[in-house]
């Protein structure tokens, strides 16, 4: 329970925060924090997890309300819940742990960034209209505007990130940002400091729960939204499980991935209907819980009606709160976000990691969350299937006798009329052109063709149709196939399902290079014969 007070005390000024940096009024982030906060420890998977609005869908969602509005906020967020509500049931919860590294570190420093460049016209209070959504142009906007930043408001902001930064060395107990929060108030409120404040921008926070509203929906706008709202679901969806899987290390336990994506969908779908904005679970709150010893959902529920009492009995105060304080209390949020170390050392690794990562990170900056994750899974399979390619070759076993049989001396030998060719690595779609390409030396093959397969762990339908065509063609000359050696369970069973293993004939399958030199043998000498 008390775990549950300081959660939900460290989660008000974060709700506000990422309510307003997404472009909605303050108190859709403290409904969001009470609703899906209830939910989601009510039913997730992990017995520790907070839940509730996140830095990371700032971006996404003010993308969306300024194109859709509210409303289609609300339809995007109900979509993204039942998303989340068919991975659970499809158990995808550890298909989630196979998206990229750098894609995943690519996209949280874009998103960093983004934030610290929104909060700037609140930082130092500039005077100017609606700050432009590109982020060049808003920088541009900023340059224009910067002779009327308000000093008043700079040292809020700077006196904000001083405490929050510093705090931590007094005592954990109670936020940095809650206490930056009550000074800066209280400042601003008693000797009348000339700054905006929540109130100034949104008029009086709302002190009670909105009633559920479902908004009209046409096949239209489901179109529209179907990728925001899929960007949505796989951003909580990663969230939520990084946060579990952070919280299994800090108490040795162990989540239920599919039952946290099913709540996680759940509560998105209820908190859209009351206004909220998208929710996950949040891995500082969750931090935070822990170490104040939260250890059953008890811990998120009571954050969860924290917030309700603090909105009930003293939302009406929230409305003071300096916007610059807000502003420095993000930009916070943005620094711990960037995970810069993570970032270099990935950068300085491989050059496809390295392609992936500014590939995702340069995107997610200067044209779109969803376009950056899109283009980044696409850029990274293609790299994958390409160090795959290159781990895959096909060359011909040329070699004498004498070496042959230093090697295993109870060979037969290997005479004229036998060719052997060796497959190492994945008989893919990417890799099939290349067994191809050394197929077509053979203009004139040998009477027996020995393909050695020991080291192809996996095959595709590329590869089946390529030893297909390659069967068809050299039987048209007269020569005989035998495969030789295969190791691999999935590769025996897809030959049999293609009916290959048929069309070559049981006994030209050998388990060893050297039964495979006697049947070739026994091949040669029944054509010689006849």
């Amino acid at each position: 329970m008390v775990a549950g007070v300081i959660v939900g005390i460290v989660a008000l000024p974060l709700a506000i925060a990422f309510a307003i940096a997404s472009g909605v009024s303050p108190e859709k982030g403290i409904f969001t924090a009470i609703i899906a906060g209830f939910i989601i420890s009510a039913l997730g998977g992990s017995r520790v997890q907070i839940g509730g609005p996140t830095g990371a869908f700032i971006v996404i969602v003010y993308g969306i309300v300024q194109q859709f509005g509210i409303s289609g906020l609300v339809i995007a967020t109900f979509m993204a819940g039942i998303i989340l509500i068919i991975m659970g049931i499809a158990k995808l919860g550890s298909a989630i742990k196979f998206i990229p590294y750098p894609l995943i570190i690519g996209f949280t420093t874009g998103i960093a960034v983004i934030i610290f460049s929104s909060e700037m016209k609140d930082f130092f209070g500039l005077k100017m209209g609606a700050v432009p959504a590109d982020f060049i142009s808003k920088w541009m906007a900023y340059g224009l505007h910067l002779s009327s930043a308000n000093i008043y408001a700079v040292v809020i902001g700077a006196f904000t990130l001083l405490v929050v930064f510093l705090w931590p060395k007094v005592t954990h107990k109670v936020p940095g940002s809650l206490i930056a929060i009550i000074i800066t108030t209280l400042a601003v409120y008693f000797f009348k400091i000339p700054v905006e404040t929540i109130g100034s921008r949104f008029g009086v926070i709302s002190s009670s729960l909105p009633h559920p509203v479902i908004p009209q929906v046409s096949f239209t706008t489901v179109q529209q939204l179907i990728r925001p709202a899929f960007t949505i679901a796989l951003l909580g969806s990663i969230e939520s499980l990084l946060s579990a899987v952070v919280a299994d290390g800090m108490i040795g336990g162990n989540h239920r991935s599919n039952t946290e994506l099913i709540a996680q969908g759940v509560a998105n779908m209820v908190s859209s209907i009351f206004g909220g904005i998208p929710a996950t679970g949040a891995i500082a709150r969750t931090a935070t819980n822990i170490k104040n010893g939260g250890r059953s959902p008890v811990a998120g529920i009571i954050h969860a009606v924290t917030l309700l009492i603090i909105m009930l009995f003293a939302g009406k105060w929230a409305a003071l709160i300096p916007m610059a304080t807000l502003a420095g209390i993000l930009i916070v949020v943005a620094w711990n976000m960037s995970e810069i170390e993570n970032f270099m050392d990935v950068l300085k690794g491989s050059k496809s990691d390295a392609a992936v990562l500014l590939t995702t990170f340069g995107l997610t900056v200067l044209v779109d969350l969803t376009v950056a994750i899109e283009i980044g899974i696409i850029l990274a399979a293609f790299l994958f299937m390409r160090k795959m390619m290159q781990s895959s070759s096909v060359q011909q076993a040329v070699f004498s006798p004498e070496h042959l049989h230093d090697e295993q001396p109870d060979l037969p030998d290997i005479p004229e009329g036998i060719d052997v060719f060796e497959i190492n690595g994945p008989l893919f779609f990417g890799a099939a052109y290349k067994f191809k390409d050394a197929m077509r030396v053979l203009e004139d093959p040998a009477q027996v063709l020995i393909i050695r397969m020991k080291n192809v762990p996996i095959i595709d339908a590329t590869g089946i149709r390529v030893l297909k065509e390659v069967n068809k063609d050299i039987k048209r000359k007269g020569t005989k196939l035998i495969l030789s050696e295969i190791d691999s369970v999935q590769v025996t069973e897809e030959l049999k399902k293609a009916r290959l293993l048929f069309q070559i004939g049981k006994g030209n399958i050998k388990d060893t290079f050297e039964k495979a030199l006697i049947r070739a043998n026994e091949i040669l000498l029944s054509k010689n014969n006849i």
